[in-house]
């Protein structure tokens, strides 16, 4: 695997007791990009000391704009691939491999499937993912994008659809979309989307956007401020 083609792209936001470790990790599969959103700890420092390139944001954006940031960033170096991982340890860096491995076959999208869900708004999100673009496990944070899916869309995401934009894209243009299990360890720290029913009030928003919104590609890709 050229390390060389894969930009790792980790959303990070006061992740300063496991980035060093997913940052190390993930090394071997590619150059982790990650994006500091608006942390109050040291995490940006750490991850630096680790080896990562580091986008900042002087204030919180939440997902989707960390994970906006990161592509842009990713796309004016020219990697093939970006591959998006949490910074909070669930995710098993040495399943990059066969995520890679995927879009080297053919894929244009590849989406992680966990074993597990905690909310029940991420249940209901899956099942009507799953009826209405076969995509069993939208909110998983373990996907893996050519570079030229994302370009013809031009960003990431556009309306806050906690990661599934770009994903919804590619389905409904005709895009091959592969799907691989992914076992998830716990987390070492607080939820990213913060309490239960506000949690499942951004997921169930996130979905009716899905569903209702059409994804309209923009000129080029643009860094958020």
């Amino acid at each position: 695997m050229d390390r060389s083609r894969i930009a790792v792209i980790i959303p990070a936001l006061n992740e300063s007791a496991t980035i060093s470790q997913v940052v190390r990790a993930v090394a071997a599969h590619g150059q982790a990009i990650v994006v500091d959103d608006g942390s109050s700890d040291t995490t940006a420092a750490i991850a630096e000391q680790a080896g990562a390139q580091v986008v900042r944001h002087a204030r919180n954006q939440g997902y989707d704009g960390a994970l906006n940031s990161g592509f842009a960033h990713a796309d004016r170096q020219g990697f093939e691939y970006f591959v998006t991982v949490d910074a909070d340890g669930q995710h098993n860096p040495a399943l990059i491999s066969a995520f890679v491995a995927r879009l080297d076959d053919g894929a244009d999208v590849v989406a992680g499937v966990r074993d597990r869900r905690q909310r029940l708004g991420e249940h209901v999100f899956a099942w009507v993912g799953g009826v209405l673009w076969g995509i069993r496990d939208p909110m998983c944070g373990m996907k893996a994008y050519r570079a030229d899916l994302y370009r013809m869309l031009g960003h990431f995401d556009a309306y806050q659809s906690i990661g599934t934009e770009l994903c919804i894209f590619a389905v409904r243009s005709g895009k091959r979309m592969d799907q691989i299990p992914v076992a998830t360890a716990d987390r070492q720290d607080s939820p990213r989307f913060g309490r239960r029913w506000v949690a499942n009030r951004r997921i169930l928003r996130a979905l009716v956007l899905g569903i209702f919104r059409r994804q309209v590609p923009t000129a080029s890709p643009q860094e958020q401020p």
